[in-house]
């Protein structure tokens, strides 16, 4: 049975809090193994004197959560070693960014959200159509963002072949890749419009640096 499994990440907030609002959606099609790749990466880690922390990009970059007691080159390298093994693992990804003044508010945000996921199904209907199941994996962090791809899913390939599950980000190497490809998507905005903050330039560098050194090998696995 062809299966395929979707991890999806949020970037932003609901309110005026923040200026970009992103949905990130990676796709993995279940046939292609990961566990070496997983295994490999682990072993770099320990080898390199690394944890296996579940990656969370955001307080990586700003000593947050578990990376509290890390230096910042220790987290430049847990960072490298993360991008490493995402470059090289077996998954395609689409992201949805949205300014969101250019909305006017949350209710044309999400709407719009719900449209161009829509149109990105059925843009893409055969290639869904090819898979038995098909599996959602978030972790329903925001409830606006489940309810548009619950409806969103079922709207463009039906009830039958959508299951649900919780993608806790500790579980899923891909629901980490998630949260790597979304931060590097609202990086990207953030140089673009000369907005990156001192953690972007810490970590990333210039432009130059972090197109050569994350954007461009991340965009090789942009879906079709």
């Amino acid at each position: 049975m062809a299966e395929l499994s979707v991890f999806i990440d949020e970037s932003g907030n609901s309110g005026p809090d923040s200026k970009y609002y992103l949905l990130t959606l990676v796709f993995h099609d279940q046939s292609r193994k990961l566990a070496p790749l997983i295994s490999t990466y682990i072993e770099t880690l320990a080898n390199r004197g690394l944890s296996d922390i579940p990656f969370h990009l955001n307080p990586l970059m700003r000593g947050g959560e578990a990376y509290a007691n890390l230096s910042v080159d220790t987290r430049k390298k847990l960072l490298t070693s993360f991008s490493t093994f995402a470059n090289k693992a077996p998954y395609s990804y689409r992201t949805f960014s949205y300014e969101k003044r250019q909305l006017g508010d949350d209710e044309k945000l999400f709407a719009q959200m719900k449209k161009d996921l829509v149109n990105f199904l059925f843009d893409n209907l055969a290639f869904f159509q090819s898979y038995d199941q098909i599996k959602i994996y978030y972790d329903n962090g925001q409830g606006n963002v489940t309810r548009v791809l619950h409806s969103g899913f079922e709207y463009a390939l039906g009830k039958q072949v959508i299951t649900y599950r919780n993608g806790e980000p500790s579980d899923y190497k891909l629901q980490q890749v998630a949260d790597l490809v979304c931060g590097i998507e609202l990086a990207a905005l953030k140089y673009d419009n000369n907005e990156q903050a001192s953690a972007e330039r810490i970590f990333f560098g210039s432009w130059r640096d972090f197109n050569k050194g994350f954007l461009k090998k991340q965009r090789k696995h942009t879906f079709f």
